[in-house]
């Protein structure tokens, strides 16, 4: 949607939504004394970890790390993009989501009016479809092929199953009523316009999965022939306005709607598995819309869930479709997540397997997959001689490059392990070839806390405590690393960020955004009267080393030049400064 969400906006949305009412939504929460707690909704565990502070409007899990505000919360949670999740937020608080109109109100407000009426059509479809499949004509011959497939009427009506009838343009006279709606109709994909001008409907004689994004709006339509005698197989949406291919997967929604976390998501290829899946208890599986699983397809999942598993055919087809899926995957392996795959016996997909051998042998089947190593490894080496140095050396010309695109400092490790052993080399010399492995050891320094590291850790855990004292803007000139990131901070702190969730807000996306949410996590075990002492004393101690560094520079100056009568003042002062501290210590 054009135009960019104000900040200010942003920062208000989080300042006016309560994190505990947003958690307690999805996860029910308990009262443990000031916080709330619960079993982390994003690792397994039996005793809760997941603390939410409704002083600082702020997440942490002691468990496995997560942590934010009401927007990361929703973003991990639900599985949304940054946008998404104020859009949701901002639902949940009723109130609109403005746009920054680049002045061009008009515009802006027309391009929101298609998108709801766009989806608002498409919803009009799913259900036009749905009706045919209970009172058209063919309904009895189209609910006979659903039955033989397995499929029983309530998981038919949980994926809004439909039918397209085979007439030319029932769909068009149900719902292009005027010019305008026909036109909205062909931009939309679902009709189509031939040479001598005539518009007729795209789908046609045709089962019809509706395909839902995240947030359950209907973007697009697979339709899967009765026969195979009718053209091609199955019959996609093309890319609109509101449906890109890339970036949704059909059945997602439905994965989320009966599961917050689920343990694993399987990735398969067609509508059909995905609802055969569901219908035999396996309901969460998602299908890549005919393209290879794509990059933003795989972080939506990751987002959703830990494990990840590509179930594929085991034809020539299926084991390209896999190795594609691992090479968007690898930016996006960090610590904590897992994908495998899972090859089906020749002539089988997971529709036919799964109504040949019930629920337990398939997900026997699914702890039984090649884990994303054993694959890696398997497909890179078929076909090469590796007790030949030709061998070992394409190998490693072929490794090198994706080892470097792995996020997970432990995967590459493993990788390199497992690599070197094929190579039969030592890990170091293995590892000299591989670069993002120098950088990644000269990342791996500590986290120490230094003064001035405490002083915006402290800061940023209780901005209220750090409002009541005075700012320091003489504290600019004071070299030292942070010293312009900690004013800042302070400076907002007196202009109305009371929480933790707001102050990290106004920082997303930042350079400093990283270190700030690390110091945000820090324990420091003071309460908040020694909190305030302890800020002041550091404070403290920043203005006394800007009084020895300024004077120093007063001092060096008169060396060469005269000083002004006002730095003369200066000088003077601070000495008093100095004078006054010593007698007081």
């Amino acid at each position: 949607m054009a135009g960019l969400i104000p900040k200010h906006f942003i920062h208000d949305l989080v300042d006016r939504a309560d994190i505990v009412e947003v958690v307690d939504s999805r996860v029910p929460l308990k009262k443990a004394g000031r916080n709330y707690q619960a079993c982390c909704p994003f690792h397994n565990e039996k005793s809760p970890s997941f603390t939410v502070a409704p002083d600082k409007q702020f997440y942490h899990c002691f468990g496995c790390g997560e942590h934010g505000n009401a927007l990361d919360f929703l973003m991990k949670f639900d599985g949304l993009e940054f946008v998404e999740a104020i859009e949701e937020l901002a639902s949940m608080l009723g109130v609109e989501v403005p746009r920054e109109t680049n002045g061009n109100p008009q515009a802006d407000a027309k391009k929101r009016e298609q998108a709801a009426n766009d989806y608002e059509l498409m919803e009009q479809a799913s259900k036009f479809f749905a009706k045919q499949l209970r009172q058209h004509s063919n309904s009895a011959k189209v609910i006979e092929y659903l039955k033989g497939r397995g499929l029983s009427g309530e998981i038919v009506k949980a994926f809004d199953i439909g039918y397209a009838p085979d007439g030319w343009d029932q769909l068009l006279q149900s719902l292009g009523r005027g010019p305008q709606s026909r036109e909205q109709l062909l931009e939309l994909k679902l009709a189509n316009r031939n040479d001598q001008g005539r518009v007729y409907d795209f789908f046609r004689d045709r089962v019809m999965f509706p395909i839902r994004d995240r947030r359950g709006r209907v973007v697009g339509f697979g339709g899967r022939v009765l026969s195979a005698e009718q053209g091609p197989k199955y019959l996609n949406s093309p890319e609109t306005r509101i449906f890109h291919k890339g970036r949704e997967l059909y059945g997602f929604y439905q994965v989320r709607q009966a599961h917050k976390q689920p343990e694993r998501v399987i990735i398969v290829e067609g509508y059909m598995d995905v609802v055969a899946l569901a219908q035999a208890g396996i309901d969460y599986a998602v299908a890549s819309l005919g393209t290879a699983t794509t990059t933003e397809q795989l972080q939506m999942l990751f987002r959703a869930t830990n494990q990840v598993t590509c179930c594929y055919d085991g034809d020539r087809a299926g084991r390209d479709a896999a190795w594609r899926a691992l090479e968007n995957a690898l930016p996006l392996l960090n610590d904590g997540v897992a994908l495998d795959f899972l090859f089906l016996p020749d002539g089988e997909d997971p529709d036919t397997l799964v109504r040949k051998e019930g629920k337990a042998a398939f997900e026997q089947r699914l702890q039984q997959a090649q884990s994303f190593i054993d694959y890696f490894f398997a497909h890179l080496t078929d076909g090469l001689q590796l007790d030949t140095d030709s061998g070992k050396s394409a190998l490693l010309k072929q490794a090198k490059p994706l080892i470097e695109r792995v996020a997970s400092a432990f995967y590459r490790e493993t990788l390199l392990e497992r690599l070197a052993r094929l190579l039969r080399r030592d890990v170091s010399q293995v590892s000299a070839h591989i670069s993002v492995a120098k950088a990644a050891a000269k990342q791996a320094e500590s986290f120490k806390i230094t003064p001035m590291r405490r002083a915006i850790g402290l800061l940023l855990q209780h901005p209220q405590v750090a409002a009541t004292i005075p700012l320091h803007p003489q504290l600019q000139g004071l070299k030292i690393a942070g010293m312009k990131l900690l004013l800042a901070l302070h400076e907002q702190t007196h202009q109305g960020c009371h929480s933790t969730a707001q102050l990290l807000e106004r920082w997303r996306d930042s350079k400093e955004e990283s270190a700030l949410r690390q110091l945000a996590r820090w324990e420091h075990h003071l309460d908040d009267e020694a909190v305030l002492r302890e800020l002041c004393d550091i404070f403290v101690y920043f203005i006394d080393q800007f009084v020895e560094q300024r004077a120093s520079q007063l001092l060096e100056k008169e060396r060469h030049t005269p000083l002004t009568q006002v730095e003369k003042r200066e000088y003077q002062e601070l000495l008093r400064y100095r004078s006054d501290k010593g007698k007081s210590q």
